[in-house]
């Protein structure tokens, strides 16, 4: 039997974990390092990362600032600012992966698969013929590029398509992490 290798794999396994209850979708844009929290575009009240696991290359999360679990629980802008996060997600990826089509969705508890209790949707782009024997044998997803590519070619298309928003339209990283809804905060 041959062998796959993934050696970028042992970066994450052995990177520092969150602390036992803590949540990575409001820790990580509170780091200030979008590179390093994969974080691909942020808007007033939400912001496009890359999955850490991805089901196929490209695979973005679109997830507001605020610790919510229920879609019921966002207000009015909340919404209209996360489907406009999804409707740019899509179409990110249409410019700079030009997949064939889209899975979009949301995994609302444990029951559908939700695994982080934070609410967030799925924009996955899809191929003719992106499944293949891998996932059903081996229970193996094999992405042709790394997560660090990835987001290096995605932050490029949103420079190319000039719509990063400017920096008043971020979220104070304190508001982010309490709940808030600041309107100030750092990259």
């Amino acid at each position: 039997m041959e062998s796959l290798h993934a050696h970028w794999r042992m970066d994450y396994i052995a990177a520092p974990r969150l602390p036992a209850g803590a949540c990575p979708f409001t820790a990580l844009p509170a780091l200030g390092d979008d590179r390093a929290a994969l974080i691909v575009h942020r808007a007033r009240l939400s912001y496009l990362m890359l999955n850490r696991y991805p089901y196929n290359p490209g695979h973005l999360l679109a997830i507001p600032f605020r610790e919510v679990t229920e879609l019921e629980v966002l207000n009015a802008d909340e919404r209209a600012d996360l489907m406009d996060v999804i409707i740019l997600g899509k179409k990110i990826l249409s410019v700079a992966l030009k997949p064939d089509g889209f899975n979009l969705g949301f995994n609302l508890g444990t029951a559908a698969g939700g695994s982080i209790p934070h609410l967030h949707a799925h924009i996955v782009p899809r191929w003719n013929g992106d499944t293949n024997f891998m996932p059903v044998l081996g229970h193996t997803r094999v992405l042709p590029q790394a997560l660090e590519a990835t987001w290096l070619r995605l932050r490029e298309t949103v420079e190319g398509l000039n719509i990063a928003k400017s920096k008043t339209d971020r979220p104070k990283a304190k508001a982010a992490r309490s709940g808030g809804h600041g309107t100030k905060g750092k990259r």
